[in-house]
């Protein structure tokens, strides 16, 4: 009788039509595989339990943050293979569909249900990490996302993100290790402030405003004003404290608000980085109004945000079901031409649009190696689940924007006063440097 690793690859290969790209490690020890690719682990029979009952990315999501999954070696590497030859097949790849018509695949079917064990027939408790969502984009429900992403401990966030504490993307000199993750930051908050002209006695509106460290940076740097919003009590308790330590309270206020129930516009310039992606596409044009009735005329919007590749057919994008389930429940994302069209439609002018991709891949890779380097302390803060969520979410993600699938954009937009000058100069692209 064939060992499990043998069987589990034999299973694999009549299912998916492709041979396996990795090697695996089964719960009995065994091996099978390409000998020089990196290992895949399955601990224990759960994780064909979690496949079978749950098939595609949430089960492979749910059998890695419950531990029954494991990689030896890189997990890049491993991502890489599975998304190239298991997720991107090209045409010739035959659905599940199409491959359970065939009675060879049926057979592997029934071989994984005897290779699983009796319990299969009960499916397995999803873990505790993950939630459930409906996409209403209320201001209580977007509260709860909200809180569930990050208020997980802002120790947590400082082993990863380091001390800049800035979750963003940085923007970075080098990509051969020479520039800091740090000094990538401090970078990206400078072009950030540079972009929206700042200077002293104006006021900012910091929607989204994390754990302050932009507002810090652009009253400390820039003479301005600024009020930021967060819907994070652990975030809004950091960055105050942040704020006295740096004696600008009387330049800084941080508010846990819903950017729609700021009042006391107009403001010069607003600043929306890495949460627009949290508002839903249902309300995108909600939300670009929002920010264009808060700012004065010739103000200047910097509206930093994740996109995706579009769709042939845009009716068929789902979210994403590890991301909404685990990382960031309700977040929706949209190609940038959609992005753009939305700002456009609610009245602003857009003049500048920089892709920062490659520089979110190096600031990913960045945070996980942070993760990886304080494992213990992480897991000790937040428990093996959520720290295995946010390792395989950053690697994933890191690959998906090498790869093209993912990309990140900063568009600089301005609400045009009358007469329509939009106040930039003409050659706006050195943005005072």
């Amino acid at each position: 009788m064939q060992d499990a690793a043998s069987r589990l690859k034999t299973l694999f290969e009549q299912l998916s039509g492709a041979p396996l790209p990795v090697r695996l490690r089964a719960w009995d020890g065994s091996t099978a595989g390409p000998p020089e690719a990196p290992v895949l682990v399955v601990r224990n029979r759960r994780a064909l339990r979690r496949l079978l009952w749950k098939p595609g990315e949430l089960g492979l999501a749910r059998a890695w943050v419950a531990g029954d999954l494991g990689v030896d070696g890189d997990l890049y590497a491993v991502l890489d293979l599975v998304a190239a030859h298991v997720w991107e097949r090209d045409e010739d790849a035959r659905s599940l569909t199409d491959t359970l018509r065939d009675p060879q695949a049926r057979a592997a079917v029934k071989g994984l249900l005897r290779l699983a064990g009796p319990a299969v027939l009960l499916p397995p408790e999803p873990p505790r990490e993950e939630v459930r969502t409906r996409h209403l984009h209320t201001r209580r429900t977007d509260r709860r996302a909200v809180s569930h992403h990050y208020d997980v401990g802002n120790d947590f966030y400082e082993a990863v993100l380091g001390p800049s504490m800035v979750y963003s993307c940085a923007y970075w000199s080098a990509s051969d290790g020479t520039t800091t993750l740090e000094a990538a930051q401090h970078d990206k908050l400078d072009l950030i402030c540079r972009k929206l002209g700042l200077g002293p006695g104006q006021r900012l509106l910091d929607v989204g405003c994390g754990w302050g460290s932009l507002a810090v940076h652009a009253a400390r740097e820039y003479g301005v004003h600024v009020v930021g919003v967060t819907l994070s009590q652990e975030q809004a308790a950091y960055a105050r404290k942040r704020v006295a330590d740096e004696g600008l309270t009387d330049r800084v206020e941080i508010r846990v608000q819903d950017y729609r129930d700021v009042a006391d516009g107009p403001y010069d310039a607003i600043s929306s980085v890495g949460m627009a992606e949290h508002v839903g596409a249902d309300r995108y044009l909600e939300y670009a109004e929002d920010l264009y009735r808060l700012l004065a005329p010739g103000g200047r919007l910097l509206n930093h945000q994740i996109s995706r590749r579009p769709q042939h057919d845009e009716s068929t994008y789902s979210l994403d079901g590890f991301i909404d389930a685990y990382v960031f429940p309700d977040g929706e994302l949209a190609p940038i031409g959609t992005t753009v069209t939305q700002l456009e439609r609610a009245g602003f002018e857009v003049r500048d649009v920089e892709s920062l991709r490659e520089h979110y891949a190096l600031t990913l890779r960045a945070w996980v190696t942070n993760l990886e380097a304080r494992w213990a302390h992480a897991v000790a803060l937040v428990g093996p689940g959520r720290a295995r969520v946010w390792r395989l979410y950053m690697a994933a993600s890191a690959l998906g924007f090498e790869r093209n699938r993912l990309g990140v954009n900063q568009v600089l937009a301005v609400r045009p006063p009358e007469g329509g000058a939009s106040g930039l100069p003409l050659r706006a692209r050195t943005w005072g440097a």
